[in-house]
Parts: C-alpha cells; structure tokens; sequence
C-alpha cells in the first residue's frame, strides 16, 4: 500500500479541534517541523499534546502554544520554553509533567495495547500521592490537580517494593519525522531522533510521517527497520531544504587559542 500523500497539509486535514497528538522529537532533535507548521496553518485548537517537550519558542511545538492553539500538555521537560512556563503560571494552560521514562513507556504500552503498568518511579512522591499542581487559576492557585495514583506491593528479587499504576497514552494523531521512510510506512531514524519517534508513531491511531529521505519498498533492509509500516498511515516526502531546516536547541563552543591564551 503507497502510503505517501501529495503534501503535509493534505496529510494532517483531518486534525480538528480537540484533537490529541503524539510528537516525536527530543528537544528539537526529530521534532516533526513541517507536520507541527501545517497543524498551525489549518487553524485546529483546543489541542493536547503527548511530546517529551514543547519546542521552543519560535519552533517546534512552540509555535502552536504562541498561537494558544495547546490546551493541554503531557511532558517531561519545558525547560527552554518561556511562553510554556508563562502560560502555565499565568492559568492558561495545562500540564501534566511525567518522568521522562514514565512517559516514554505510557506511550509504548498504548501502542501495544496494554492499557496500564506498574512501576517503581514515582513512589513516595508527589507523582504518586497526587497534588502535582496540573493547572492554576488566573490568581496562582491551583485549580487543578493531579490524583492519587494506585499502588501495589510486589515481590522483586530484591524482596517486596511498592509500585505505582500508570496508565497508556494513546493520541488521535501520530506526528513523527524520520531520516528515511519507504512508501509503505516503514521508518528509520538517526542517533537522539529515535528517542521518542518510534514511541509517539506507535501510540497514534493515525501516524503521519514526514521523512527527510523517501525509498522504495524493499531499499531498508528489514533489520534496520525501527518503525515497521503496520503502525504508520500517511507519509510525506521532505524537499532538500524541508529536510535541511534544522535548528540547534543550543549551541556551545569552545573558546579560541587566541582567547583561551589572552
């Protein structure tokens, strides 16, 4: 089945308002840059958002929530998103902050099909016992927050150890980018941009795919599949400038010879 599709604004026309979305990437790292900028063009708001972080201000995810077009957030990091934290403080958005491997493996399980699981992360804390402050009101208090969670004691080899429940991610729509992609869906992904991709094509019941490099079925051997095309619905084929527009979160560099001697 050719799932390649004539443009990302023909691929995410479905996307209304209200939708939930899965966004691959690792800070700016992957993120799936043409998808997220046809998303902001067709206007769809009241969104939520399953994504490690939110982009940076004027890039990624962050360009939806400068919009205001983000209603909801489940996260790990938001660090380098001044508006993210404005408009959290400020009441005008909600966020469900997540250890990072607690997010990760909440959106493996809703693509695999299991709908919870148990694990030690989070116990004896806030994440647990409920109280994470999820959403304030427009004087700083908090409207909303997190509830307690179930936890069980199970018997590891290193004797009884109390868990926590958590339960699977699964979004409308999967936005994912790859280095390379064939016209049946299957993805191959570069160094930090694996990190979260696979995940967030697995947890969408509609995954689109744009992929810097489109090959024909059969050209990725099956051993360097990462995402195999079953999850995948719609593919779209980067120009050489799409792919190459890449931005650094941030950059260091070493001082010169002449300045570190001076």
């Amino acid at each position: 089945m050719d799932k390649v599709v004539a443009s990302a604004a023909e691929a995410v026309a479905d996307i209304g308002d209200g939708a939930s979305l899965s966004v691959g990437g690792f800070g700016l790292c992957g993120i799936p840059s043409v998808l997220i900028e046809a998303v902001l063009a067709g206007g769809a708001t009241d969104l939520e958002a399953f994504s490690n972080n939110c982009g940076v201000d004027d890039w990624g995810l962050g360009l939806l929530l400068a919009q205001r077009r983000i209603r909801r957030m489940v996260s790990s990091y938001v660090g380098e998103n001044k508006e993210f934290a404005r408009q959290y403080l400020a009441g005008e958005l909600e966020v469900e902050l997540t250890p990072q491997g607690t997010l990760a493996e909440r959106m493996r399980a809703g693509g695999t099909g299991i709908a919870a699981f148990f694990t030690a992360t989070g116990v004896g804390t806030q994440v647990a016992d409920g109280g994470l402050p999820w959403k304030y009101d427009d004087s700083g208090n908090v409207e909303v927050a997190s509830p307690a969670k179930q936890t069980q004691t199970f018997e590891t080899a290193e004797g009884p150890k109390e868990f926590v429940l958590e339960h699977a991610l699964v979004a409308d729509f999967g936005l994912v980018r790859a280095w390379k992609g064939d016209r049946h869906g299957n993805l191959v992904y570069r160094e930090s941009a694996g990190n979260f991709n696979n995940l967030a094509a697995m947890c969408g019941r509609v995954t689109i795919a744009e992929v810097e490099e489109l090959v024909e079925p059969g050209e990725i051997p099956p051993s360097q599949v990462h995402t195999p095309g079953v999850f995948v619905h719609r593919v779209v084929a980067l120009t050489p400038e799409q792919a190459a527009d890449k931005r650094i979160e941030k950059r260091t560099v070493s001082p010169s010879v002449k300045e570190a001697g001076a």
